[in-house]
C-alpha cells in the first residue's frame, strides 16, 4: 500500500501543474488523466486495455464518443469522461457516459477533470448509471482513507460485485452522514422528537421539545468532541510503541532514550499540532521526538520534514519554534500548549509543504 500511496502522491503533484499549465482538455488527458489510469495498474498504450475515443451507436445518435472505455479480460468494465482541468465537475455535462453506460457491460464509471475524479455506478437501477458519484476523490486534498478506497479501482484488486456493493454502502452512509451533520447544525422537529421520547417522560410538547433542542445538540457536539479526541489518543499511543524498522539516527543533540523525560504538556503539544492537521494530513503522519533541549514535531517522524519545536523544558520560560517551507525556524515566547493555537496558519502552511 505504501507504494500506492506514492503513486497517488505523484499524480498529485501531476495535478497541481496541470493546473497552472494545462490550458485544453487534451493537456489534461495527456498530463493527469492516462498516468491516472496507469497508476491504477492499466497499460494505456495497449488497445485491448484502454480504448481511447470509444465509440458506441446508441439509438439514432451515431459517433458519439467516450473519451475512455478500459477492458479487463476482454470486456468493458469501466468507462472515463475527460474535461479539462478549469472545469468544474458540477456544471458539466457528461450525457454521453448516462447513454454509454446503458448499452454497455461496464457499471462503473469515471468523470475527471484532472483534479478531481467522481465515481459512478448503478445502485439504483441496474444497467442506469446513478445521478450522483458514489465516491470522489480530489487529486490536490485526499486522506489516507480516501487512498485506501481508490485502491479498490486497481486493476489487480478489480472486483465489480464488491465495488458496487461498496459504492452502495458509501452512497447511504454519505446520506446519512449528510443528514446527522444538518442535525447537529439545526435539529428538525422530527429528529427532536424521536430522541425526546427515549429521554423524557411524557408528551413531548411544542414548549418541551424547545426545551430539549438545545441539550440534544450540546450531546452530539460532546459526542463528536469525544471521538476525536479517542482517535488522537489511539493513534498516539500507537506511534509511541516501538518502531519494527531502524529509525534514523538521531541528531547530535539526542541523549540515550534513558536520559529524556517527555512531558505531559510536551504530549499536549504534540496533540494539539496533530488537531491542526488533521484538516490537510492523516493525523498518524505527525510524529513527536522527544530530545534533552526540546521536544520536536515531525512529519513522518523524519528530521528533514520539521513542522515545530518544543522548548518547555524551563522552569521560567518557554518557546516554541515553527519552521517555514525552508525549514527556517521562527522561536516564540509562549505561556504552554495551547498558545499554538496563535500560530495555526503557519502550522498548516509547514505540514501542507509536506503534504
Amino acid at each position: 500500500m505504501s507504494d500506492f500511496f506514492e503513486r497517488v502522491a505523484q499524480i498529485s503533484s501531476r495535478s497541481k501543474v496541470a493546473e497552472r499549465q494545462a490550458q485544453t482538455e487534451e493537456a489534461t488527458k495527456t498530463s493527469v488523466i492516462l498516468p491516472f489510469l496507469q497508476m491504477l495498474g492499466f497499460d494505456v498504450f495497449n488497445l485491448d486495455e484502454v480504448i481511447p475515443e470509444f465509440v458506441a451507436d446508441v439509438g439514432t445518435k451515431k459517433g458519439e464518443k467516450v473519451d475512455f472505455a478500459v477492458k479487463i479480460d476482454g470486456k468493458i468494465a469501466m468507462l472515463v469522461e475527460a474535461k479539462p482541468i478549469g472545469a468544474k465537475l458540477g456544471d458539466v455535462q457528461y450525457s454521453q457516459l448516462f447513454r454509454y453506460f446503458s448499452v454497455t457491460e461496464a457499471r462503473l464509471a469515471i468523470l475527471t477533470n484532472g483534479r478531481e475524479a467522481w465515481f459512478f455506478s448503478d445502485t439504483d437501477a441496474p444497467n442506469k448509471m446513478d445521478g450522483k458519484p458514489f465516491f470522489r476523490f480530489d487529486f490536490q486534498n485526499y486522506d489516507r482513507a480516501q487512498v485506501e478506497e481508490l485502491a479498490r479501482f486497481q486493476k489487480p484488486n478489480f472486483e465489480i460485485e464488491a465495488i458496487v456493493e461498496a459504492a452502495s454502502n458509501l452512497k447511504y452512509t454519505r446520506a446519512a452522514a449528510t443528514y446527522l451533520k444538518q442535525q447537529l447544525g439545526d435539529p428538525e422537529d422530527e429528529f427532536v422528537r424521536l430522541i425526546g421520547r427515549r429521554i423524557h417522560e411524557g408528551s413531548i410538547t411544542k414548549a418541551v421539545s424547545e426545551q430539549l433542542r438545545p441539550a440534544i445538540q450540546s450531546a452530539l457536539e460532546e459526542i463528536i468532541r469525544d471521538r476525536i479526541q479517542d482517535k488522537l489518543s489511539i493513534s498516539f499511543r500507537e506511534d509511541r510503541k516501538p518502531a519494527p524498522e531502524p529509525q534514523p539516527a538521531a541528531e547530535a543533540d539526542e541523549p540515550s532514550p534513558g536520559d529524556v523525560v517527555t512531558t505531559p504538556e510536551e504530549l499536549a503539544g504534540h496533540l494539539i499540532v496533530r488537531a491542526i492537521a488533521a484538516r490537510h494530513v492523516p493525523v498518524d503522519r505527525i510524529a513527536i521526538r522527544d530530545a534533552k533541549s526540546y521536544c520536536a514535531i515531525l512529519m513522518d517522524d523524519n528530521n528533514r520534514k520539521p513542522i515545530c519545536r518544543l522548548y518547555f523544558n524551563s522552569a521560567t520560560t518557554r518557546h516554541v519554534g515553527i519552521f517555514d517551507a525552508e525549514k527556517a525556524e521562527a522561536r516564540h515566547k509562549v505561556s504552554g500548549p495551547d498558545d499554538l493555537y496563535q500560530y495555526v496558519d503557519q502550522i498548516e502552511a509547514v505540514i501542507k509543504s509536506y503534504a
